[in-house]
């Protein structure tokens, strides 16, 4: 009979003892995963490298957060 593993997200794989460190890469990858709106056309942003997203709708490259579109600066400005 198979065993109900507990549900640790994509940080699993790093295995117990990396406590801080998993929680941390827990909420940023959480973060990368949603889906990112476009701030010109309200279309699909997805990242193209560090800090550069580009729009699937518009095709349009702009800048942002390193590893989603909508960081604490840009949401007081």
């Amino acid at each position: 009979m198979a065993v109900k593993k507990k549900k640790i997200g994509a940080a699993g794989r790093f295995g117990a003892g990396y406590g801080k460190v998993k929680n941390k890469l827990i909420a940023v990858e959480r973060k990368q995963r949603v889906k990112q709106e476009c701030p010109f056309c309200k279309g699909r942003a997805k990242r193209d490298g560090k800090s550069i997203w580009l729009c699937v709708k518009c095709g349009k490259n702009f800048a942002g957060g390193a590893f989603h579109l909508k960081t604490q600066i840009t949401k007081n400005n």
